[in-house]
């Protein structure tokens, strides 16, 4: 299908362009030009109280990077050797080397996973979410542009034990009304089902505007074969002329429907409206009748369009909030032209710099990155009435990443035993990584402020058998570094810079010291202090 030319409303359009600074032509920002430009331009828009907080120093920023980009803390070794370099361009290229590690993808796979399966309806779509976490890792790592990955999951079809971009229509079951829901968020960051069922209450989008965006996948529907166990799941397309009835709002979803109906509030029993594909933000529309493909195909090509501003916003505003701590727009999937902005001029040219990289998620990463706004030292959420981004914020890890931690510091797989073991397949059914994500995980897109810990995972931290095990001075890591480090400093310096990715401060030295001589025994003294670092906030979070 050929690219069709978008008419937004003029507001949104001219705003976008102006602020943008897009031209008939433009050319590709390098990322450390864009970084500058983005510095300057929050400083002319968000007048200050104060000097803004000053860079981090090279162990902070090490670990920052590190977990924001890996999923995981960076080797003692990693961080001896960052912090001797003199080099002047040492964190671009550390910056660069991570983002081409593989890790990046599976991190970033990880995190979109949770974004897309903790709003489900649908539980059995559990059975896809590694799947998905798998298929978006390969797509990272190879580079694939942000717009490619969209239009795969909105075009999705097949067996989701299979494809990874059936996850996202999986996790809704299907039901038209709720996959777009989740279509809009993700991708555009606008909350349109608040008009589901009436006129949206803060924004100006419509009831007719959200079933018009329902009609675009009412032929989608989820395929269950009972006669395989587990059961099968398929994402199908039915673009027959005749189809079978469905009942009004049916809980199970097995076939397509000819077309989207808008329900009748004043008489739910009836058959509702039939309602024509319209895409909200730009009034484009396709005929009743068209095939599941031209819908599905249309509607991705004009969501993911340059034209559109919301498309790349929604990812640079969820991007930046993730690395600087706060977003633009917040919450981060809560955007559109009724919302508002912090430093709207600096998120245009930094999502319109975006579009013409051609959706490069690592420029995009690169480039906020070396920014200073990223690279300050990380200060509580200011207070509401502060300038915002003089300072990072402190970002509690997910549930991936602190397994991540954990199976680093112990030197353990993902199956729990010692690295080299070897796994059967049901010791991996009963994946550590599965229960810590299930416990510390969080739903990425709440507000950071809305996340606080938990009885069950202070528990966790204090008695689980990873835990215990790998503080067991008998065995495992703490045994070997007891016996190859004599000098009690240099053993509190390793465990600091295995566990914190930093060398404690003379007052921590100080204190371990004493506990070591109060304790007057070497092996349980050591397992305190590295427990204790396993329950620290710090160890909790990325600062």
């Amino acid at each position: 299908m050929a690219r069709n030319v978008i008419f937004l409303s003029g507001t949104i359009l001219i705003g976008w362009l102006a602020g943008a600074g897009i031209g008939a032509a433009s050319d590709r920002v390098q990322p450390n030009e864009a970084a500058e430009r983005v510095d300057r331009m929050l400083a002319s828009e968000l007048p200050r109280s104060g000097p803004s907080a000053l860079l981090a120093n090279d162990e902070v920023f090490i670990r920052r990077v590190t977990l924001d980009l890996l999923g995981q803390s960076p080797t003692p070794e990693d961080v001896v050797l960052f912090s001797v370099d003199d080099g002047a361009h040492k964190r671009q290229e550390l910056i660069e080397r991570l983002l081409n590690d593989s890790r990046f993808g599976e991190n970033w796979g990880r995190y979109w996973r949770d974004v897309i399966f903790y709003r489900k309806t649908e539980e059995r779509a559990l059975f896809s979410a590694e799947i998905c976490a798998k298929y978006l890792a390969d797509e990272l790592n190879r580079n694939a542009s942000w717009d490619q990955i969209a239009t795969a999951f909105i075009t999705a079809t097949g067996d989701v034990s299979e494809r990874g971009n059936t996850g996202l229509i999986m996790a809704q079951g299907g039901k038209p009304e709720e996959v777009v829901s989740e279509v809009s968020r993700i991708f555009l960051g606008i909350q349109i089902q608040c008009a589901q069922c009436h006129d949206h209450p803060t924004d100006r989008w419509k009831r007719e505007q959200f079933h018009e965006l329902a009609a675009f996948f009412p032929r989608v529907a989820v395929r269950r074969d009972m006669s395989t166990q587990p059961p099968k799941f398929t994402v199908v397309v039915n673009d027959r002329e005749q189809f079978m009835p469905r009942r009004p709002n049916a809980n199970q979803r097995q076939i397509g429907t000819p077309e989207h109906r808008m329900p009748d509030k004043d008489d739910p029993s009836a058959r509702g409206t039939v309602m024509q594909p319209v895409f909200f933000l730009t009034s484009q529309s396709l005929k009743t009748g068209t095939k599941d493909s031209e819908r599905r195909d249309a509607l991705a090509e004009w969501i993911t369009s340059t034209s559109n501003p919301w498309f790349a916003k929604a990812y640079v505003n969820r991007i930046w909030s993730e690395l600087v701590g706060e977003g633009f727009y917040e919450p981060v999937d809560d955007l559109g032209p009724d919302r508002q902005c912090t430093a709207p001029a600096t998120i245009d040219y930094l999502a319109a710099r975006f579009a013409d990289s051609g959706y490069d998620t690592r420029w995009l990463f690169h480039t906020i990155m070396l920014t200073e706004a990223y690279q300050r030292v990380s200060l509580a959420r200011h207070h509401p009435d502060a300038a915002p981004f003089q300072a990072n914020v402190p970002q509690r890890l997910r549930g991936d990443q602190i397994f991540s931690q954990i199976s680093n510091l112990f030197g353990i797989t993902d199956s729990g035993v010692p690295a080299g073991a070897g796994a059967r397949p049901a010791m991996m059914n009963r994946s550590p990584r599965f229960q810590f994500n299930s416990i510390f995980g969080y739903d990425p897109s709440a507000p950071r402020d809305e996340i606080a810990g938990s009885i069950p995972q202070a528990l966790v931290l204090m008695n689980h058998n990873l835990i215990r095990q790998g503080v067991d001075a008998r065995r495992g890591i703490l045994a070997s570094l007891l016996g190859s480090i004599k000098n009690d400093d240099e053993l509190v310096i390793e465990l600091y810079l295995r566990g914190l990715s930093r060398q404690p401060s003379d007052e921590e030295l100080d204190v371990c010291r004493k506990y070591i001589r109060e304790i007057g025994n070497r092996g349980e003294a050591f397992e305190d202090i590295l427990w204790s670092l396993v329950n620290s906030t710090e160890f909790l979070h990325r600062r």
